[in-house]
């Protein structure tokens, strides 16, 4: 990576930084994938120390999902990896049962492998593109971070954003029942009913 330029602001160096992260992270994530697949795809071979090739599977599986786990959370809103990445991780319970099964199942799981690969592709390229632009001063929103990159607004929350919907609609429903004659009888009505007004 190279130096940031000085003229940065506090709020674009943060994301840099954390750009700089999430790029580190997603490029290991990325090696340790093609690990799998060349794990996966050296069994299969006459001369293959099978033994050892499980071992090594399963230890890959394992570092997997512990990465997964770390670049979702570090992503955020970020985070494109097709979603069945995980699944094939944890339905390749071993080498000896993956190729135990049907050559449509193994060329199933391959065409997985690749979706998924190209999906981590993607998830990386967008962290570049985001961190070139941040470096050329750009407002960029930075999943993972609390604040767009320079500054500005960053929208809402999902969270903040149901609130003031339902907030919205209750303002909407109090008015029609203030605004409303027959509404207004209605629910006066209906509230002398279940309060005892008799």
């Amino acid at each position: 990576m190279t130096q940031p330029p000085k003229n940065l602001g506090k709020k674009q160096q943060r994301a840099l930084a954390h750009l700089d992260r999430n790029l580190q992270l997603c490029r290991e994530f990325l090696n340790d994938w093609l690990l799998f697949n060349q794990i996966l795809s050296a069994f299969p071979a006459e001369n293959a120390n099978r033994p050892e090739l499980e071992n090594q599977f399963l230890k890959i599986k394992s570092k997997l999902a512990r990465e997964h786990q770390i670049l979702r959370e570090s992503l955020g809103q970020d985070y494109r990896i097709d979603g069945n990445t995980m699944n094939i991780v944890a339905g390749a319970t071993s080498l000896e049962n993956i190729f135990g099964q049907s050559e449509i199942a193994v060329k199933k799981l391959q065409g997985e492998w690749h979706r998924a690969f190209i999906s981590i592709n993607e998830t990386l390229g967008g962290l570049e593109d985001k961190r070139g632009r941040v470096l050329g001063g750009e407002k960029v929103f930075v999943g993972g971070l609390d604040t767009p990159a320079a500054g500005g607004g960053g929208g809402m929350s999902d969270k903040a954003k149901k609130t003031v919907i339902i907030i919205v609609v209750l303002l909407i429903i109090v008015g029609i029942m203030v605004g409303v004659p027959q509404i207004r009888g209605m629910y006066m009505d209906a509230f002398q009913d279940l309060f005892g007004g008799q």
